[in-house]
């Protein structure tokens, strides 16, 4: 028979110790009770074996997070919930961030706690969330600079957690591949991730897509459909670009997010749902809740954690790392030869702004492997319009001649014709141009596609 988990509950508060111990005893716990830090502390040192704390925040005397930082130092793996009220709420956000497992609010649903908790036990030697994520995990590079190794540890922590998560950054610097990556790190990683882009899909669909409907329930409704939050029972749903949603689905969402339960369109009944939120957004959402935009209660109920991810403009010395990984790829994927990215275009690449961030390097690297000759990336197989205006490069071209824009354009179309065996088209789509746009380019330059079919 399995022994029972110890648990140290401490509260200042004796009805609410009296209730823990009822619903934790009534779980088959083993409860140990203390009414402040000094006695909890007391008890951790002298009691092996204990498995979990839960803790107020507020507490005469020592706080709970001030007893958190204390025990930290002799008992650094034990896992601790901060019981904490509305108010504390930025308190116990502040505990996650320097490592407490998570928090529950007050007045506390005695069911969702024992649910943590038995999560937080099933996970107890298993591995999961322990140790380092890979630098290269699923097709993000983390890069090397400070704040990417600070994102790094901060996203591990929040993974093992059951905390909703709020995603921050500007388009392109890969707020999908970290709400991925918290997913597979977390306990619900075995269990569905559904994503949903709330920004391209239109309001009345959007409420279909989450929600689900019945058979009958508006036009076109042929037949009963399961939500995306539904088919995300147990896992995990993640909102691309939560704040483009209307106010009508902020209500809804709102609702749900405070008692996980979903109403499909057309139906009475309601269903309970279990799925942990994370959402993104490259929106300003405190400017939208001055506007009036945005709900600034549904804000707070999304942002358990927010994560921000910093601009590749302010990070630069991701930029040759992220380059060099996004070339090697390229190169396994193609079967070919590893490319080798010259001085004088990793000099192009750190000049320049990089407005579309990650998405925009990674596009930038893979045109130059298409165009490059010599397995070599040259500046002007960059589809970057600052290498006009950049640094001299005089040296590094190619028959040592001097650089001529126009005669640096007319070798690229070609080199697109080339691999694109003559067809206009497919050279527009390697070069990221129009069709049109070719056709004028190769008139201007008396260029003859047919020659290099």
């Amino acid at each position: 028979m399995t022994a029972a988990h110890k648990i140290l509950i401490v509260d200042d508060d004796p009805s609410i110790l009296e209730v823990l111990d009822a619903r934790l005893s009534a779980s088959n716990f083993k409860v140990l009770k203390a009414k402040d830090a000094a006695g909890a502390e007391q008890i951790l040192r002298e009691h092996k074996g204990i498995d979990l704390l839960v803790s107020d925040i507020k507490m005469p005397g020592k706080s709970g997070i001030e007893l958190f930082t204390d025990i930290r130092k002799f008992l650094p793996n034990l896992p601790v919930i901060f019981l904490t009220a509305y108010g504390t709420i930025p308190d116990a956000v502040d505990a996650m961030k320097l490592g407490a497992a998570d928090y529950i609010s007050k007045p506390f649903d005695g069911l969702e706690l024992i649910k943590k908790i038995n999560t937080m036990m099933a996970l107890r030697g298993t591995g999961v969330g322990a140790g380092p994520m890979p630098l290269v995990e699923s097709g993000f590079y983390w890069g090397k600079s400070a704040a990417m190794k600070h994102l790094y540890t901060m996203v591990k922590k929040v993974a093992v957690t059951q905390v909703n998560v709020l995603i921050l950054g500007e388009s392109g610097v890969g707020k999908e591949c970290i709400a991925g990556c918290i997913h597979r790190n977390s306990p619900r990683h075995t269990q569905p991730y559904m994503v949903v882009d709330c920004g391209s899909t239109p309001a009345g669909i959007l409420e279909s897509e989450l929600f689900g409907h019945l058979k009958g329930s508006f036009t076109h409704a042929v037949k009963d459909k399961i939500g995306l939050m539904q088919a995300a029972d147990s896992g995990t749903l993640f909102l691309d670009e939560i704040g483009n949603i209307s106010h009508d689905m902020q209500c809804r969402l709102l609702r749900f997010l405070e008692d996980k339960k979903i109403r499909q369109v057309g139906a009475v009944k309601e269903i309970s749902v279990d799925c942990r939120v994370i959402a993104a957004t490259n929106a300003d959402l405190s400017q939208a809740i001055e506007e009036g935009s945005f709900r600034q209660d549904l804000y707070y109920r999304l942002k358990g954690i927010t994560l921000t991810i910093p601009p590749l403009r302010e990070r630069k010395e991701d930029i040759y790392p992220l380059a060099s990984f996004f070339a090697d790829r390229y190169a396994q994927t193609q079967g070919i030869e590893r490319l080798r990215i010259s001085d004088a275009a990793i000099k192009v690449l750190e000049e320049h702004s990089w407005p579309g961030n990650i998405r925009e390097l990674k596009n930038t690297i893979e045109a130059g492997a298409v165009l490059c000759q010599n397995q070599t990336i040259e500046p002007w197989d960059l589809q970057i319009e600052t290498i006009r205006e950049n640094a001299v490069l005089t040296s590094d071209l190619r028959d040592s001649q001097a650089f001529s824009i126009e005669q640096s354009e007319k070798d690229t179309i070609i080199r697109a014709l080339k691999k694109s065996r003559g067809v206009q088209k497919d050279a527009a789509d390697l070069l990221g141009i129009s069709k049109r746009a070719i056709h004028y380019k190769v008139r201007k330059y008396d260029i003859d596609p047919t020659v290099y079919k």
